[in-house]
């Protein structure tokens, strides 16, 4: 029987990957799917380039290279709020660099004027006298400055200042400190003023003054019913009765302006390249259950391509044994952090015990399960599932930054987490 030198090829890789022991894990290929993932070419895998459209269909085509047998994409619309044009910022005539001396929140309008700068005092808070103070015509035009945290414990007033009509203040600045954050989570809506997010050291000369005007000129643009989609593989197993789920997303932050990007290489190319890598790992070596690999996009959004899934299941979410959700695992600590569902509880039980017999980790912190990340909509369903995140190493502190990148990632623990995973399935009974 003639066969082709691609076949051949792929005989001896299986036969290599068979004989290498069960739990061999292709960290190789792992590390070039976050490099790739990472790249200028996907423009940190956001919505203003269509960035994560086109990393869906890279994914894709690593599932179907991975072996898996079935590769479909589920398309599903949201609205999204983005910056990909101007974002030029000046305090006290000098230029701040985006990402990380200013941020936009993510709901905020473009911005295009300047203003003096209107300093909250937190120590003598008045809120009525404040809000008094900003319809006073002398006060219109300007940015009202106030630490961001402060603000969640005062929202009533500060929602008045983000209203038209209400106050005459054509903006906010937030002091956040460093290292900034830029977010998506609320970005399907647009406020009525701008709000910028800054290190309270930008507005502080060396001789001790405080800064007194602003400048900005930033371009937004809102997206309504864009479409992306969750990339969804299926590895078939000895039996369909039920099935093992993993998941990712692969959507992150894009743009701000034209030339910044977030690589998002740890959040989270680092689990998109785990599932793609799992898928692998499977489609050699045959499941007992069907496994379904699906990397979800909208998840910086506001968990959108997890929601939609659980409402439009490709399989009934009670034959479910256990989803497996990785998210930001590219890093170094050996104390893994996870979020457990009610009905996954016995099932993490029994990792524990399985690492402690094989230390795989050096333990895990186990955290109250919340909305934070994809594993959520599947826990609001009933359905047994964790969440892994690794927190506390030396990458995890550039999340959400420009410096989420190859640079900072870290590979340590991502071995041994699949491999505790894997030997989890095989002698999991539900």
């Amino acid at each position: 029987m003639k066969i082709s030198m691609k076949k051949a090829l792929a005989l001896l890789l299986g036969l290599a990957l068979l004989c290498s022991g069960s739990h061999a894990q292709d960290t190789a290929h792992f590390r070039k799917i976050v490099k790739d993932l990472s790249s200028a070419r996907f423009q940190g895998r956001g919505y203003a380039r269509d960035g994560v459209v086109k990393a869906g269909k890279y994914i894709e085509s690593e599932f179907r290279k991975a072996g898996a047998e079935e590769v479909t994409m589920q398309p599903f619309t949201q609205d999204v709020n983005t910056f990909p044009g101007k974002v030029r910022l000046w305090i006290d005539g000098r230029r701040m660099q985006p990402g990380s001396e200013f941020v936009m929140r993510e709901y905020s309008p473009g911005v295009h004027g300047e203003g003096p700068l209107y300093y909250i005092d937190t120590l003598n808070y008045d809120g009525d006298r404040i809000i008094a103070d900003l319809c006073r015509p002398e006060n219109e035009g300007c940015f009202v400055v106030c630490d961001f945290w402060f603000t969640y414990k005062h929202s009533a007033d500060f929602k008045k200042m983000q209203t038209d009509g209400e106050c005459l203040n054509a903006g906010l600045v937030y002091t956040w400190d460093t290292p900034l954050k830029f977010y998506k989570a609320y970005a399907n809506r647009v406020v009525d003023k701008p709000i910028i997010w800054v290190p309270s050291s930008v507005l502080n000369h060396a001789d001790g003054r405080r800064a007194s005007q602003i400048r900005a000129d930033v371009d937004n643009e809102f997206l309504t019913g864009y479409e992306s989609s969750n990339v969804i593989a299926k590895v078939s197993g000895v039996r369909h009765d039920s099935c093992y789920v993993f998941i990712a997303h692969y959507d992150h932050l894009g743009n701000f302006g034209r030339r910044l990007y977030f690589p998002g290489a740890n959040d989270n190319a680092s689990g998109t390249a785990a599932i793609i890598t799992m898928a692998e790992y499977y489609a050699v070596h045959k499941p007992m259950y069907d496994m379904y690999f699906i990397a979800l996009s909208g998840e910086d959004t506001g968990l959108n391509g997890s929601a939609y899934f659980v409402e439009h299941p490709v399989m009934p979410l009670e034959s479910i044994r256990y989803v497996f959700n990785f998210d930001m695992i590219g890093d170094n600590n050996p104390v893994q952090y996870c979020e457990v569902s009610p009905q996954g509880l016995a099932g993490f039980r029994q990792m524990e015990a399985i690492n402690a017999q094989k230390s795989y980790l050096k333990g895990f912190n186990l955290g109250e399960l919340a909305a934070n990340s994809d594993h959520w909509s599947f826990a609001r369903k009933g359905v047994p599932c964790i969440m892994f995140e690794n927190e506390g190493g030396e990458a995890f502190p550039h999340y959400h930054t420009a410096q989420d990148n190859m640079t900072t990632m870290r590979f340590e623990t991502y071995e041994p987490l699949m491999n505790l995973v894997k030997d989890f399935i095989s002698g999991y009974d539900k």
